[in-house]
């Protein structure tokens, strides 16, 4: 097994769409790196905290978010992974797509099973393609 070291890994071409691949010795593809990711708060004003590709989130009521991408994919086509901190109540908490999604934009829900939609504290999102 060699170990590979370097400072800079880049796809041969430019453009957000042509990613760094991770292949194996057949060229078979085995994965690609995270292509947008964001922390940030839900309650009172959203703010982020900490992201890569994603310009702004917008509040778009209780309970609900949208995350708007730097850089677009190429299509709607994404995975997504969220989650959400969750206080020491009996109470469960489920987030996930509500309405929309498209190559520029995602739309993330908080829901609490005791009060419906909810402005939570810390919600965590990436998305890979």
């Amino acid at each position: 097994m060699s170990t590979l070291k370097v400072n800079t890994v880049q796809h041969n071409t430019s453009g957000f769409n042509n990613v760094v691949q991770f292949t194996d010795g057949a060229g078979t593809e085995n994965g690609t790196l995270c292509r947008a990711w964001v922390r940030f708060d839900g309650s009172g004003t959203v703010t982020i905290n900490a992201s890569f590709n994603v310009s702004s989130i917008t509040d778009d009521g209780t309970g609900q978010y949208r995350v708007n991408f730097s850089s677009s994919f190429s299509d709607r086509e994404y995975c997504f992974n969220c989650s959400t901190l969750v206080d020491n109540s009996s109470s469960s908490f489920f987030i996930g797509y509500i309405t929309y999604n498209t190559a520029s934009t995602f739309g993330v829900g908080v829901f609490r099973n005791t009060v419906g939609f909810y402005d939570a504290d810390r919600i965590c999102c990436s998305f890979f393609r």
